[in-house]
């Protein structure tokens, strides 16, 4: 129905297509079958959740799908998709502006606009940035060409990403000791590293999460002056169906620079200015010699060494995607750069929520929890966003949602399952911890961190079956020092103990 103004108005306003915006306007559709709620988003694809599984209390597993908005539309009748990128907020007016030059009026917002990749630099042709399944295709044209690239980041997309590329030189250069920092310790990148060097790749195993095709709307769906920097986060699987392959004939090239981040960019002419030596690909410990070719850039890292390549993907990590609603509005902001949220995901201002990689968990978390920008975050917090909105609305209480209890996550890392519970990495807990591990090479991982005879966090690689064991663990903070080196004995049955 129309308010002042002409402008349409909504009971509910979700900003955002991706997984958290889709699954919060899905339940809000749901509890409110009478009320229309709007759904802004820049992009004419939405993401939704498909194939979910609870594997466990807090563990789920899911499918992520790109589908036209108008499946979404058929599904909840009640939700009006809109397809325009928002231009402002008028909280105070509890009024959006979107980039078409419409203006809808809300009772109740949530904001779920997501993250942006962190570029190393911006603007530069040579420097791509991948998040999105739009950044991936442009990626793989450029593979296509390409007989070296440098890889900056270490977190999962830098992982896949240098595991999944063939017949190019990969120079990767990591700012920790240990590859894969965001979910594992050196001692998980130890037992990972050999599928690395592996000369030749075992068949995957048939990847049930999306393939990512876009094909179709690449050209026509793509709104005339859409950013190229929008498009929703890509998930674990996301090089399924991009065929990662490189100009050389052979396979797998990986040379590892530890403890150093890109000092400049140099493109050809300024290198060549420069008059500094630029180095060949590694091929053992300690060559250093100087590379004959001319490369169209070149990397200084601030450990010294200089690298000629074709180009440079920048897999650095995210930044909360606040812009759109920053200007004239008061929100807190975390010093992530989110908007901050309380328990309830309400930001700081009157009938503003939020949800997903755009905001910032602001509350005393549980001792085994904390935020990541994650895609089963995501999903956990668009749907309890549309929890709290409609509690409030109906002048309801509410209980925090049960999976801010524990962090819980499973992926698929060089095709192992890696499950991570808990403070996995000793978040926050200082020195006061102890590590146990069990490692069979090229069969599994587990590492469990302790604290006071109790378990705090796990990481498991492999086939473990020890997930729902340890979420108990964890959760129940039951004192196990009696146990001691047992509680990792593979010979004895721990679930016997503990059911």
């Amino acid at each position: 129905m129309a308010g002042p103004g002409g402008a349409a108005r909504a009971r509910f306003a979700v900003v955002g297509g991706g997984i958290a915006g889709v699954t919060c306007a899905e339940k809000l559709a749901a509890e409110f079958p009478s009320e229309d709620i709007f759904l802004m988003t820049a992009s004419p694809l939405i993401k939704a959740v498909t194939n979910f599984k609870q594997v466990s209390k807090t563990l789920e597993e899911f499918d992520v799908e790109e589908q036209p908005s108008s499946l979404l539309e058929k599904r909840y009748p009640n939700i009006r998709v809109i397809q325009s990128g928002v231009k402002q907020l008028k909280s105070n007016e509890h009024k959006i502006y979107t980039e078409d030059g419409k203006e809808y009026m809300y009772e109740k917002l949530c904001l779920c606009a997501g993250a942006k990749p962190k570029l190393i630099v911006e603007g530069n042709p040579y420097v791509l940035g991948i998040r999105d399944t739009d950044s991936a295709q442009a990626f793989q044209k450029n593979l296509a060409q390409a007989k070296r690239i440098v890889v900056v980041g270490n977190g999962g997309i830098a992982l896949e990403l240098v595991y999944e590329i063939q017949g190019c030189e990969v120079i990767w250069a990591i700012k920790d000791k240990a590859i894969g920092n965001t979910f594992f310790d050196a001692g998980a990148a130890e037992f990972l590293l050999p599928k690395l060097a592996a000369e030749s790749r075992e068949t995957p195993l048939e990847c049930k999460r999306t393939k990512y095709t876009v094909e179709g709307n690449e050209e026509k769906g793509r709104p005339t002056g859409a950013s190229d920097k929008l498009g929703s986060a890509l998930g674990p699987d996301w090089h399924e169906g991009l065929h990662l392959k490189g100009t050389k004939e052979f396979s797998h090239k990986v040379h590892i620079e530890i403890l150093c981040e890109v000092k400049k960019i140099h493109v050809q002419q300024e290198f060549i200015q420069l008059q500094r030596t630029s180095l060949t690909f590694p091929k053992g410990e300690k060559n250093v010699e100087a590379d004959e070719v001319l490369w169209p850039v070149y990397v200084e890292l601030t450990n010294g060494n200089i690298y000629g390549c074709n180009f440079i993907v920048s897999a650095t990590g995210v930044v909360p995607n606040v812009e759109p609603f920053l200007d004239g509005n008061n929100f807190a902001v975390g010093e992530d750069g989110g908007l901050k949220v309380d328990k309830h995901m309400h930001t700081s201002l009157p009938d503003v929520y939020a949800a997903g990689d755009v905001c910032t968990a602001a509350w005393e978390p549980s001792p085994v929890w904390h935020q990541m920008r994650l895609w089963t975050q995501a999903r956990q917090m668009g749907w309890y966003a549309a929890k709290c909105m409609a509690a409030d609305a109906l002048g309801e209480s509410i209980e925090m949602d049960f999976s801010f209890e524990l962090f819980a996550h499973i992926t698929k890392f060089f095709n192992y399952k890696v499950v991570v519970l808990g403070k996995y990495n000793a978040q926050g807990l200082g020195s006061d911890h102890e590590l146990m591990l069990r490692c069979t090479k090229g069969h599994e991982y587990v590492k469990v961190v302790m604290q006071n005879g109790r378990m705090m966090g796990a990481v498991l690689i492999g086939e473990t079956d020890l997930e729902e064991t340890f979420e108990n663990l964890i959760l129940n903070q039951m004192d196990l020092s009696a146990y001691g080196e047992d509680l990792l004995n593979p010979d004895i049955d721990i679930e016997d103990y503990f059911d």
